[in-house]
């Protein structure tokens, strides 16, 4: 006689209801099928995503269909006409999670998945599957922050997928190497101005050679990762001398980052020709004379 798992399932909801969020993690949960057990066809309206612990099964997206097997996961989106069947021997163990808002889509292309990949192969799995699991417990625990933790273990999740479906055979050449080392740079610099930084330090961040970054930066740029920094935070300090009257000449030069105000004054006028103070002043009646008109 056939003996076959026994049939469990088990999901938690969040807690917090948010509408129109960016992004939301609604449930998650974990099922040891039934033979046969079926789903559809029928559409949702968020997206769905399983990974298959064990056993096999079919799943169908509009006219294409995918025998999946352990290993496996598969995303439904939102206003797909999908089913989805166990296998009459070996039925499906899987756990998965549903989410939505206004970023899942951009979100989700970001890390690869689209309706014509909605298939993803894993060797090991046990980050998702943790994860996953993560969200169930904190989802249960029913902690008003519980929404936040789980949509932090979503995140990870994904970037897992994003890693696998992004992984590229081919060598990419010295050109794209350069380029994508001085994107990375120029990233950097824009998110650490701020920040009592030296081009020391981004190059051991970023683990690469600083008279290499150096000489690649200034290739790219026509400028040096000092002088690109520099005249970043000239930039940033301008637009706060516009925007934030009520801030200091030495406020704002401590807010870019150039702790000596003088020096910031000095490599102000060297770019645009004028103290800050007069920038300000011609800023403030140049806005004066546009509300009297």
């Amino acid at each position: 006689m056939r003996t076959f798992p026994t049939y469990t399932y088990a999901v938690a909801s969040n807690p917090i209801f948010q509408d129109r969020s960016d992004f939301h993690v609604l449930f998650s949960g974990e099922s040891q099928t039934k033979p046969q057990h079926k789903l559809g066809p029928k559409v949702y309206d968020y997206y769905l995503l399983h990974h298959i612990i064990s056993g096999r099964g079919l799943f169908t997206l509009e006219q294409q269909s995918y025998a999946l097997e352990a290993g496996d996961s598969f995303l439904i989106s939102p206003e797909q006409l999908v089913s989805y069947v166990s296998d009459e021997v070996e039925p499906w163990h899987y756990r998965w999670v549903a989410f939505d808002g206004t970023s899942a889509e951009q979100i989700l292309r970001d890390v690869g998945f689209t309706l014509h990949h909605p298939v993803v192969r894993m060797t090991d799995a046990t980050p998702i599957l943790s994860h996953m699991h993560q969200i169930q417990q904190v989802f249960q625990s029913r902690k008003p922050s519980s929404h936040l933790t789980a949509t932090g273990y979503l995140y990870q999740i994904l970037a897992t997928y994003h890693d696998i479906l992004n992984q590229s055979e081919e060598l990419i050449t010295a050109d794209q190497h350069s380029q994508q080392a001085v994107t990375q740079m120029i990233r950097y610099l824009s998110t650490q101005y701020a920040q009592p930084i030296s081009i020391e330090d981004m190059a051991v961040s970023l683990g690469y050679n600083r008279a290499y970054l150096s000489r690649i930066f200034k290739q790219a740029t026509q400028m040096s990762p000092v002088t690109f920094l520099l005249k970043l935070r000239i930039d940033k300090g301008r637009q706060l001398i516009r925007e934030r009257t009520e801030l200091t000449i030495e406020q704002i030069s401590a807010s870019v980052g150039i702790q000596d105000a003088l020096y910031f004054s000095r490599q102000f006028r060297r770019f645009y020709a004028m103290s800050p103070t007069e920038y300000r002043i011609a800023t403030t009646q140049k806005a004066s004379n546009a509300h009297q008109e």
